[in-house]
């Protein structure tokens, strides 16, 4: 089915699937007003069954008979008589019996449908109005029904095409995604090879603790990748640790001119994935830098109530503006020159669709800073 609604088939698909709702109310309204002309039609028979039977000889019993049966046999079309005063005369098919309903009834008829000028014999007249059946009315909104059922289709159609692209396209960076996890773990067990030797020559000239912390981080990462795609199962974690191991890392990996600011508990629990979690503080401190061109301060607080846990990750940089605080998570947003616009558009996966949370810019105003809140339940 989606290799059907793949490429040049899929819009050769929805054109014809336009032209077909575009013949078919074309029909339609072509039937409608066949319709309603028979229906006039019908209506001019009975205005002359009625004429007839004004202007009929009390003696011709045959030409009273009928003109009486044609009058009878209506039972669709709404009709009222009124003489030219505009006094009610006659009416069929209405519910009404209130002369001056009836006289405001005979004048929404007029509105859409013409009346007819009876002419009687001695120069007086009569005007006869009548509405539309209660089955013109019903097809009257056929049209309107039947382009909602196409719409509804089409969207369908549209939809069901459009998550097929996307779960494809999710299928494909998943498994590059575990692949360069499968290509990093060949070398990687070898510099941790390299490093558990460096270690017994304990060469004083040689940083081997903070060649071991990159290696070590290079592993995260491996098991980051090779995570994505797969549903990775929360667990309930110390939050406030991982967070302050997370910013730990990135303090001496950043300026010195970058002043960082903890309010964490020394204990407080969420249901996280430990190694994704710190991922999406990884990239909102990288942010933070960019942001303030290696130059402020990061705040990081963590606070609880009896659901949920809050991160706010707060900086001194540009800033955003508000009608940017939802297009900053889209894939491919970014401000900088090189750059690819995923680290937030990750978060906001990391966190929504794994975590079950929630990620958002909690204030923000264009040159003091901006603040980003994490919502995590607690179970």
């Amino acid at each position: 089915m989606r290799d059907f609604l793949s490429g040049h088939k899929r819009i050769i698909f929805i054109i014809a699937t336009l032209l077909a709702l575009t013949l078919t109310l074309w029909e339609t309204n072509r039937f409608l007003q066949e319709f309603k002309q028979e229906e006039r039609d019908k209506t001019q028979i009975l205005a002359l069954a009625y004429q007839k039977l004004l202007e009929a000889d009390p003696e011709d019993s045959n030409l009273l008979t009928l003109s009486s049966n044609i009058l009878e046999k209506n039972h669709t079309i709404p009709i009222i008589i009124t003489d030219k005063d505009s006094t009610v005369l006659y009416q069929r098919n209405l519910p009404e019996n209130d002369s001056l309903k009836l006289l405001q009834k005979a004048l929404e008829y007029a509105s859409y449908n013409k009346p007819i000028r009876l002419d009687l014999q001695d120069g007086d007249y009569q005007y006869l109005y009548y509405g539309n059946s209660s089955l013109l009315n019903k097809l009257t909104y056929y049209p309107l029904v039947l382009a909602a059922i196409f719409i509804l289709f089409v969207a369908i159609i549209y939809q069901y095409y459009r998550t097929g692209k996307i779960s494809d396209e999710n299928r494909l960076w998943s498994g590059l995604a575990k692949e360069t996890a499968h290509q990093i773990g060949t070398p990687l067990s070898s510099l941790m090879g390299w490093v558990e030797i460096l270690k017994v020559q304990n060469n004083p000239d040689i940083p081997v603790e903070e060649i071991e912390k990159d290696v070590q981080r290079l592993n995260v990462i491996s098991q980051r990748f090779s995570k994505i795609g797969s549903i990775p199962k929360p667990e309930t974690e110390n939050i406030g640790e991982i967070t302050r191991k997370t910013v730990n890392y990135m303090r001496d990996r950043t300026s010195k001119l970058i002043d960082f600011e903890l309010n964490i508990p020394s204990v407080i629990k969420a249901e996280i994935n430990s190694q994704l979690y710190g991922w999406v503080i990884e990239n909102l401190i990288k942010n933070a830098v960019d942001a303030m061109n290696g130059q402020g301060k990061i705040t990081i607080k963590i606070t609880e109530d009896t659901r949920n846990v809050y991160v706010d990750i707060a900086d001194t940089g540009r800033g955003i503006s508000s009608s940017k605080f939802r297009e900053i998570f889209n894939p491919g947003y970014t401000t900088k020159k090189r750059g690819w616009g995923l680290g937030l558009s990750l978060a906001k996966r990391i966190i929504e669709q794994y975590h079950k949370g929630k990620i958002f810019v909690l204030q923000s105003k264009p040159g003091t800073g901006s603040v980003f809140r994490i919502i995590l339940k607690k179970k």
